[in-house]
């Protein structure tokens, strides 16, 4: 190694300062406040400007790292943000929630020595920055066409689905089922880790790109995708998630006070229900509260019921803390506010009242046996361990299943044994012409990157269809 990249290998790695977990915990406030302009560039004189970069690699959208960290390092705010416009229509976003430790960040090589570049961190600076002052340049659009594409779903995929063929020249028109764009980012994703407005401000770039968005329209329903080629539509693409709630068939999981994650957190976060009565979406209060799973949904779940005034709030999970698929930062971060991890322990049934509320579950230990599919340990239930905890809420949070709303009026799209689109995993493509689909409605529940990679190479499909041909 170089005496030069010694060097940067000894520097440390910036520190994102953080709300206090003991304040942090009864607000909504986002609880990672960003780094400083000195911080970020000192941050980014860390990158080795490797002239191979495996940091690329990593990227399922393949951001330029090294080029829009130079600009950083240079002082050239505006010409970061630019150069990552160049490669996403959500830099805000990602720099918020992307698995950075385990994509980019894994392949630095400052990583092999030491702490890797704070990938994630510097590209949440760019995007902050240029909101903050606006000084940003829109990258340029090519040459406009006359063909229409319908993107369905507003979510990552969609939203990356269409600023890359805005930029193409395409006329994008984005329909939503809700009442704001922005897909999962905005109904799954809470507050203090994804504001609303920052999805709101990168929904309004593609708009400014020439974007037209239609909130309050269930394709399937309002709509089917045949109509919407009779309208005019000349190629669709499908990115609507997988909403549907997922349940475990426990006896008394029918009782009062026992919610899907996805319901729990549509009414905390898209409708607000955080903030009732000044908005009118009631949402469930408990003062013990259950999580049933693991997952970075689970935790979004868990620190949303504290916030909620909950007195405790424990996460249920069947395998121990080594397998939790959980970000380590959430898992952190739920720790600190007092999350209590109940592992290697299974749900079994549910108790209530004479009104037919929720009042207790019991549940039995488990011991980890071979690993399974998934590569992780087997749960094997230990006999005689069952026992009993009281709790006046518990929210389901063990995956989600692909919503039929959509493909039950779309017969000549095929599906898999779940319910999930058949699409060609290299561009997207599905059994219907001119139909293109991706994210969770495709691979099931997956992080928002990945979602955002098969809408950056749907995109390359359908301009090559509108170009040349299916």
């Amino acid at each position: 190694m170089s005496e030069k990249k010694a060097k940067k290998v000894q520097v440390p790695r910036a520190k994102m300062p953080e709300q206090d977990p003991d304040v942090r915990r009864r607000n909504f406030d986002e609880v990672p406040l960003g780094l400083t302009p000195e911080m970020a560039v000192e941050e980014a004189a860390r990158c080795l400007q490797c002239k191979n970069p495996k940091c690329v690699d990593g990227c399922p959208v393949s951001i330029d790292i090294p080029g829009f960290i130079a600009k950083i390092a240079e002082n050239d705010f505006p010409g970061s943000i630019k150069k990552l416009w160049e490669k996403t229509a959500l830099p805000a976003v990602c720099g918020r929630v992307c698995p950075q430790e385990e994509q980019c960040e894994a392949r630095c090589i400052l990583g092999k020595k030491g702490d890797p570049v704070a990938i994630g961190y510097l590209e949440r600076f760019a995007a902050d920055y240029e909101r903050e002052n606006g000084k940003g340049e829109i990258p340029e659009i090519s040459e406009k066409t006359s063909k229409k594409i319908a993107v369905i779903g507003s979510g990552p995929s969609g939203l990356t689905v269409a600023g890359d063929l805005l930029l193409k020249g395409y006329d994008v028109t984005i329909f939503e089922a809700f009442h704001k764009a922005g897909g999962v980012l905005v109904y799954g994703i809470p507050e203090f880790r994804l504001p609303k407005s920052i999805v709101a401000k990168e929904v309004e770039i593609l708009e400014k790109l020439g974007a037209k968005v239609e909130c309050n329209t269930v394709v399937g329903a309002s709509v089917t995708i045949d109509e919407l080629f009779a309208e005019g539509y000349d190629a669709a693409y499908i990115g609507v998630g997988a909403g549907l709630p997922r349940f475990m068939n426990l006896p008394g999981e029918n009782l009062i006070g026992i919610y899907s994650a996805n319901e729990y957190l549509t009414r905390a976060n898209l409708m607000k229900g955080y903030l009732f009565p000044e908005y009118d979406t009631p949402i469930a209060l408990g003062k013990n509260v259950v999580v049933l799973g693991a997952g970075n949904v689970a935790m979004d779940t868990a620190r949303t019921a504290m916030r909620l005034g909950a007195e405790s709030v424990k996460v249920v999970y069947r395998r121990s803390r080594e397998e939790m698929p959980a970000r380590d930062e959430e898992l952190h971060h739920a720790e600190e506010e007092g999350i209590e991890f109940v592992l290697l322990t299974n749900p079994t049934q549910f108790f209530g009242d004479e009104n037919g509320r929720l009042t207790g579950m019991e549940c039995l230990k488990m011991e980890l046996g071979e690993p399974d599919a998934s590569g992780r340990r087997r749960p094997v239930p230990v006999e005689g361990s069952e026992y009993r905890f009281d709790c006046d809420l518990v929210v389901v949070s063990v995956g989600s299943n692909a919503n039929p709303l959509l493909t039950n009026t779309t017969p000549d799209i095929k599906l898999n044994r779940w319910g999930n689109i058949e699409a060609d995993p290299a561009n997207g493509k599905t059994s219907k012409k001119a139909v293109w689909a991706g994210g969770d409605i495709v691979t099931g529940a997956a992080t928002v990157i990945l979602a955002m990679g098969a809408g950056r190479a749907a995109a390359d499909s359908m301009h090559d269809y509108l170009s040349r041909g299916w």
